[in-house]
């Protein structure tokens, strides 16, 4: 399913998907308590794909990824203005589980829905061949495209960057830690992250998207 044709019919597929909902994978617990709203961008020419964790509240109440505080701090690592990162044409954006997966008893949100990346993800990538990067952020989109080459944790897998992003089969995945507010003290305790990896990623970018 390549091409813009193909593109449409899969978002339109997206847009409708609500096994969360309607048929929750057993032992995920409960299904969505709300009704899903599918975030994806989905293109045919970008090189880019943003492999995030899953739809924050105030995204799923807009409907446009990465519109809130983190998606501020992302912008900024990956060194774009919010038109540029809002074209399709230049970034994918498609998150581990589509639907905003609701809070915890504390208030954090809940990992990435487990019905939705074995439903969906493959389909996805299958139909956008173009892409020649991948930016994994946090552990659940490290885990899925790195594979038994992700570790245990998502700092072990960013301290590795280079290994990932240098790998000589497969497309290259760049994981990152996830730019929301929460993770501030870890930038605090790991200066390489911004010293060292984002100038990279910010040459990366500007190279496959100008």
């Amino acid at each position: 399913m390549t091409g813009t044709d193909g593109l449409e019919t899969l978002r339109r597929a997206i847009a409708a998907c609500r096994i969360c909902r309607d048929q929750p994978l057993k032992g995920e617990g409960d299904r969505l308590p709300h009704e899903p709203r599918p975030v994806a961008v989905l293109s045919s020419t970008a090189k880019i794909l943003i492999a995030g964790q899953a739809p924050g509240l105030r995204v799923h109440d807009s409907g446009q990824p990465f519109n809130d505080a983190s998606g501020n701090r992302l912008r900024q690592w990956l060194g774009v203005e919010r038109a540029e990162f809002y074209d399709a044409g230049k970034f994918a954006i498609v998150p581990m589980g589509f639907c905003f997966p609701g809070y915890d008893a504390h208030g954090s949100d809940l990992p990435p829905r487990r019905e939705c990346a074995p439903l969906w993800r493959h389909v996805v990538l299958d139909a956008m061949p173009q892409i020649e990067l991948v930016l994994a952020i946090g552990h659940h989109a490290q885990k899925w495209h790195l594979g038994p080459r992700a570790s245990k944790s998502m700092t072990e897998t960013a301290k590795d960057w280079r290994v990932h992003l240098g790998v000589n089969s497969g497309l290259p995945v760049l994981p990152l830690p996830h730019p929301s507010w929460r993770n501030t003290s870890w930038l605090k305790k790991h200066p390489w992250f911004e010293a060292e990896l984002v100038p990279v990623l910010q040459q990366r970018v500007r190279a496959l998207t100008s």
